[in-house]
């Protein structure tokens, strides 16, 4: 038994130490100095979203321990330091590099994220390979690899090389070579061996003039190749575009012959349909859990140990493979021939279209949202909430009002809907509870938010200046 464990079992008064430093007015450029790379969180205690990342953000700490040191600054009391680095919200995580302001941290926050993340902020922009060992080992790589081959340390191209790893580290892995003899310069991308196939070359070669704009292209391009592993830290990047995902019992880490099984299935469909606007990935299911129960209605127990499949669209639209995903591929194409046909119907997460819907204020789930908040000839005041929401239920009298106050003019509809159990369409940013937004006659592709007052007669003064006819207000005061 350890010396702090045998403490804390005698019932003495004993914490455990904690891997985070703590920085303050006194003492944060002394301290940051003293360490090459190091990511501090500057919070408030107060603040409820750090106290979320605080667990996270001490697991991170632990994982890397002797790599990158994690650091704290509670804002409330070290006003000086955070307002000198521009902190204006919380948590506000940055990078720094021997005690200098470097970037802005917008990785994810959880503990294996901020892991992942910031051991590539470790070392050099690029490494400096210097023999062919040095280059298999590089290349030889969980993640992907660009690597710039030089005639000498004066080559004219190396320094936009450099720039350029500098500028995208935050993503991409870096090295290159100066000291071997090559017939010309070039720049090779080379995809991880776990996820070499029989559909694409495994080094891709740019063939572009070097600059810093055009070395991003080619990676952006080609760094994923025909069907990437999609993660939780790559989610987004890969969300930019329309995107078709089968999630299974994925693990490069212990078993990469059996995840390439399903996504080698995966491929074969998907190079028939390359260059129609969709891109292909797999996905560990378990990683994904929560998603896909409550985006897509799907359990990880279903199907077994057959991939979901799923589309998501950069507008943000769902589509699931209902039919089981057959080994011969059959399945995959049958359900992106529907796709491209415009025959697949929609993922729409709803609650049931209520059957009466008589109150002033109409029900509005995803299913009626169409029918109800752009219907082309209402102007509908729409209110997002959640039900254990206590500034919903606050503002609920005076939200009837309005809709009361309104209820005899045939132009304005006043709704509300459960944004917790029902998908926000596109346009709507909710990002709290409640959130309003006004969806006019002839601009229901741009609705505007509702920020005022949270009083019958703000509500009414808005609505009167941005309604797209004269409002029909029995009794209204003159202060309207």
């Amino acid at each position: 038994m350890t010396g702090w464990a045998a403490c804390c079992s005698r019932g003495l008064s004993c914490s455990k130490t904690s891997d985070v430093l703590e920085l303050g007015d006194a003492d944060f450029d002394y301290l940051a100095t003293e360490h090459e790379t190091m990511l501090v969180k500057f919070y408030a205690p107060w603040c409820g979203h750090c106290k979320k990342l605080a667990p996270e953000f001490e697991k991170a700490a632990g994982r890397l321990k002797g790599i990158v040191q994690l650091a704290k600054v509670d804002c409330t009391a070290n006003s000086e330091t955070c307002g000198r680095f521009g902190v204006t919200g919380y948590p506000t995580l940055k990078i720094f590099r021997s005690g200098k302001d470097a970037a802005p941290y917008d990785g994810p926050r959880s503990a294996s994220g901020i892991y992942h993340y910031m051991t590539k902020q470790t070392g050099p922009d690029s490494l400096h390979l210097k023999s062919k060992e040095d280059l298999q080992n590089f290349v030889n790589n969980y993640d992907a690899g660009i690597v710039g081959v030089f005639s000498g340390t004066d080559a004219p191209r190396l320094d936009e090389f450099l720039k350029a790893a500098g500028l995208l580290r935050e993503q991409f892995r870096f090295a290159h070579i100066t000291d071997l003899q090559v017939a010309e310069e070039s720049v090779l991308l080379f995809r991880p061996p776990r996820l070499a196939n029989a559909f694409e070359d495994s080094v891709v070669v740019f063939t572009d003039y070097l600059t810093i704009s055009s070395l991003r292209r080619f990676i952006r391009d080609n760094i994923y190749g025909l069907c990437p592993h999609m993660t939780m830290e790559n989610r987004d990047r890969l969300r930019v575009r329309d995107l078709l995902t089968a999630y299974y019992d994925l693990d490069y880490h212990h078993n990469v012959r059996g995840s390439n099984y399903w996504r080698n299935r995966v491929m074969k469909v998907a190079s028939k349909y390359s260059g129609r606007g969709l891109i292909f990935s797999v996905a560990n299911k378990r990683d994904f859990q929560a998603e896909l129960e409550d985006d897509y209605g799907l359990g990880t127990a279903d199907g077994g140990e057959l991939p979901f499949v799923t589309i998501r669209t950069k507008l943000g639209h769902k589509y699931t493979m209902r039919e089981e995903f057959t080994r011969d591929g059959q399945s995959l194409e049958r359900f992106l021939e529907d796709y491209f046909t415009g025959r697949l119907k929609r993922y729409i997460r709803s609650e049931p279209v209520p059957e009466k819907n008589a109150a002033p204020v109409k029900v509005v789930v995803a299913e009626s949202f169409d029918d109800i908040v752009n219907d082309p000839n209402k102007d509908v005041l729409i209110q997002f909430y959640s039900p254990s929401c206590p500034h919903c239920k606050k503002l609920e009298p005076v939200y009837r009002e309005v809709a009361e106050t309104l209820y005899s003019d045939p132009n304005v509809v006043v709704a509300k809907m459960n944004a917790v159990d029902n998908d926000v369409p596109l346009g709507y940013d909710v990002q709290g509870f409640p959130t309003i937004y006004f969806a006019p006659v002839g601009k229901k592709d741009d609705p505007v938010r509702y920020q005022g007052a949270r009083e019958l007669k703000d509500f009414l003064k808005f609505l009167k200046q941005e309604a797209s006819h004269n409002l029909v207000l029995p009794g209204l005061k003159e202060e309207l």
